[in-house]
């Protein structure tokens, strides 16, 4: 270093003489740290690794901003730069921290992530290295992973010895750099991993070495985190490329030199974020590098020597099931070769496009504890028992978004999808911890049986001539109604998100073939020509037959407060509205439930009548912690279940009272349907049923129905609950499987895929156009369900 400090690179680059074969003195300079972090915090180190001192008058920095191809900025260095040392650029009102150490400062020094940034030679303007791509324009940064140009401090991989001469080259950092934390500056002026310290030739193969065993220890965390270690164990996965894989490969001791203490695992990750010895599967290796936790998983990262000591090993994999007889009960096999010879259920692929993921679990789906289980006691076993049988199947990956996807096979499209319900058999890979959860890594290929496939349509038994349906549209909001109006509060991004959605929930819809439909999640902006429901309903008609869909209007200019509503939408051909309709949006209608809205209905070829009320009620969000009712009890319904109790009660109350003021049979035979957010055991639908009302989705479905997943757990918010005069007229129920089931990236949103996937991923068919799934009821109001005696069977339309 110029100044008077430790030189502890000449350790470093000796150290990597005696470990890495070929390496040869660097024939000039180049950066080995570029820190771009907030206000002038920004610096530049620049290496010798030659063999002689450089006269660095030679050199100026030339800065090409916004991609520029001429320099904005020449910044001409002064001093001699001593073989093995380095020198420190850095702007004159930066970080006390970083002016400590610099050798120059400069008011020049104001690159930001999206600047190309040149080492040259003052005389011919050669460049000796370049940050960035000179003449291109990268956005905001060049970034690949977390290792970016922006608002990062990136450090030179010791395994580069020489710079970028061609700025024209595409520039990706995660080759040569390793990313750190904005305002990072504890590495400036001291590159490499020496620190002073005097090098140690790695001692030959065979000779002893740490067991990782000793690593792992028997609990979470290594004893040995922070200390440096020597192993020696077969590589059994293999994934160094830093871009498209994790890094990095794992090992696994030899079966002879396993300990007795089944809690402790003999496999473990070696981070060695490409040091440049390419590894292969079956390979006996020797390293040196320093025992860690990274995210949960232990690992040995900051490796200084790695080599191959000979090839053609084979490591037993060690045979796991699900469920985990006990928490954390996989972390003994943590890095290990595992194989599982059972069938497992996809029960989660909501991270499936984004992060490479699928969750299993054993003998079928997870359910939700309160959708099978009474809330307290019994339902937290349900959750305990959840708990211990899930697995991640991951994709051996960091990246993002990748194209194609892992899985399923030939990538996820439209008409490829992989869906919750669907199995896997025959898994093997690592056993990897990370992010809180233990996730696989596959070694060969999963096989996938698409066992849940695709329903064509809602299945029903065909002896009602009427349908009702309940369908969350998640968010339908059509900006101002006359194409603009784009970002909303909620929904559609975009005018062309919006069109994407529209598309897919109106053939939802009219693929349903329902008489009367139950919105929840429309957009509260009233019922005229520019509303959303009157978009929906010209969306339908537009696509079924001109006037065939009407909507009901309660005559408000909003229905309550919220930025979403319910409504109601029917068949002007098949019903016809009588009495008034009717809403209560007072307390507790008045936030969180959305107000509930009525109307009554006559059917106009049989004269029979009856009335549809629907329903939105609070969700389990936003917890309060105020030590009322409404906090989370502890017993599996969430927060605001006290709410959601009075809300049913109230709205029982009111029913009473004859709200749509109708006589007879229209009075007596009420279908209530919704979102009611809670699910089937909890104390809103228990309420409900004390009243009178009958659970359709239990009676025609069973218990283990669905309409919705949450974080791999199935259940059903979504009901058809009848009065008993109402009862006897059902003669079917169905969840239509579109939406649950299916993952979020085939909805009609743009965000997190590449320009392929927004074409690939959509169609604007039914799937995913929410994600919950219509409920779909059967009727037959003309005379009471009798067994073995059905009505005249429902004519297509």
């Amino acid at each position: 270093m110029m100044k008077n400090r430790k030189q502890p690179l000449v350790f470093a680059f000796a150290l990597a003489t005696l470990t890495c074969a070929g390496v040869q003195a660097a024939e000039d300079l180049y950066f080995s740290e570029y820190i771009e972090g907030s206000s002038y915090n920004k610096a530049l180190e620049i290496y010798n690794g030659t063999d002689t001192d450089i006269d660095l008058s030679a050199y100026s920095v030339a800065i090409y901003f916004n991609g520029s191809t001429t320099a904005g900025n020449s910044i001409s260095l002064n001093g001699t730069l001593a073989a093995g040392d380095v020198f420190v650029l850095a702007h004159t009102s930066a970080d006390a921290e970083m002016l400590t150490v610099a050798d120059q400062t400069s008011g020049s020094v104001t690159f930001n992530g999206d600047d190309t940034v040149a080492l040259v030679k003052t005389a011919n303007g050669a460049a000796v290295d370049v940050i960035g791509q000179i003449g291109v324009d990268p956005g905001s940064e060049w970034s690949s992973n977390d290792t970016g140009t922006q608002n990062n401090t990136l450090r030179r991989l010791e395994s580069v010895s020489d710079g970028r001469t061609n700025g024209a080259d595409e520039f990706d950092p995660i080759q040569e750099w390793q990313g750190f934390a904005q305002d990072t500056f504890d590495g400036l002026g001291i590159y490499g991993e020496g620190n002073g310290e005097t090098p140690v030739e790695e001692t030959p193969c065979g000779d002893p070495a740490t067991l990782i065993h000793e690593v792992q220890g028997s609990g979470a965390e290594s004893p040995l985190n922070g200390q440096k270690v020597t192993l020696e164990a077969v590589v059994v996965g293999d994934f160094q490329d830093t871009v498209t894989q994790l890094g990095g490969f794992f090992v696994q001791e030899e079966s002879r030199d396993y300990d007795d203490d089944t809690t402790t695992s003999e496999g473990i990750f070696i981070d060695d974020h490409g040091f440049g010895v390419d590894v292969e599967v079956g390979d006996l290796v020797r390293l040196d590098g320093e025992a860690g936790e990274y995210f949960g998983q232990t690992q040995v990262a900051e490796v200084t020597s790695l080599k191959i000591c000979k090839s053609g090993y084979r490591v037993a994999a060690t045979e796991v099931q699900l469920p985990q007889p006990e928490t954390d009960y996989l972390e003994r096999v943590e890095g290990m070769l595992v194989e599982i010879h059972q069938s497992l259920t996809i029960t989660d692929n909501y991270s499936l496009s984004r992060y490479g993921e699928v969750v299993l679990s054993a003998n079928s789906r997870l359910f939700n504890p309160t959708s099978v289980a009474t809330p307290g006691a019994e339902a937290n076993a349900v959750q305990a028992a959840n708990d211990l049988n899930r697995l991640v199947l991951d994709d051996a990956s960091d990246l993002q978004n990748a194209e194609p996807t892992s899985y399923p096979r030939a990538g996820l499209s439209a008409t490829n999808t992989l869906r919750t319900g669907d199995r896997v058999c025959h898994l093997k890979g690592i056993m990897d911890y990370g992010f809180g959860v233990y996730r696989l890594q596959p070694v060969i290929e999963p096989k996938f049986a698409h066992d849940n496939r695709r329903p064509p349509g809602p299945t029903l038994p065909g002896r009602g001539a009427l349908r009702a349906a309940s369908f969350n549209v998640l968010n339908y909001f059509n900006g101002n109604g006359l194409g603009g109006g784009f970002p909303t509060p909620r929904g559609a991004d975009s005018p062309q998100e919006f069109e994407r959605q529209r598309a897919k929930i109106i053939t939802a819809i009219a693929s349903m073939d329902a008489d009367v439909i139950g919105l929840m999640e429309i957009e509260n902006d009233g019922y005229g020509e520019q509303s959303a429901i009157q978009d929906l309903v010209n969306g339908l008609n537009a696509v079924t037959v001109e006037g065939r869909y009407g909507f009901i209007d309660p005559g408000v200019d909003a229905l309550g407060t919220d930025a979403i509503a319910v409504g109601m939408i029917y068949r002007t051909d098949k019903l016809q509205p009588i009495g008034v309709p009717a809403f209560f949006d007072e307390y507790p209608f008045d936030y969180g439930n959305r107000p509930s809205l009525a109307q009554s209905f006559t059917e106009i070829a049989s004269g029979e009548a009856f009335t549809l009320v629907v329903n939105h009620l609070r969700s389990k969000g936003s917890c309060p912690s105020d030590g009322s009712p409404n906090e989370d009890q502890g017993d599996g319904q969430g927060c605001w279940n006290a709410t959601r109790v009075l809300a049913v009660e109230t709205l029982h109350t009111w029913l009473q009272s004859n709200p749509t003021e109708v006589k007879g049979d229209a009075l007596k035979r009420v279908l209530l349907v919704g979102d009611f957010n809670s699910y089937a055991m909890e104390d809103p639908i228990a309420t409900l049923r004390a009243f009178g009302y009958r659970n359709l989705i239990k009676t025609f479905s069973g218990k283990q129905a669905y309409s919705y997943v949450y974080r791999g757990e199935a259940g059903y918010l979504d009901y058809a609950l009848a009065s008993a005069p109402m009862a006897r007229r059902v003669t079917g129920v169905t969840e239509w499987h579109i939406n649950a089931d299916e993952p979020p990236a085939l909805d009609y949103n743009l965000e997190y895929k590449t320009e392929h996937q927004q074409q690939t991923f959509y169609a604007d068919d039914a799937f995913r156009a929410s994600d919950h799934d219509p409920v779909v009821i059967e009727l037959n109001l003309a005379a009471p369900r009798h067994p073995g005696k059905a009505a005249p069977p429902r004519r297509s339309r």
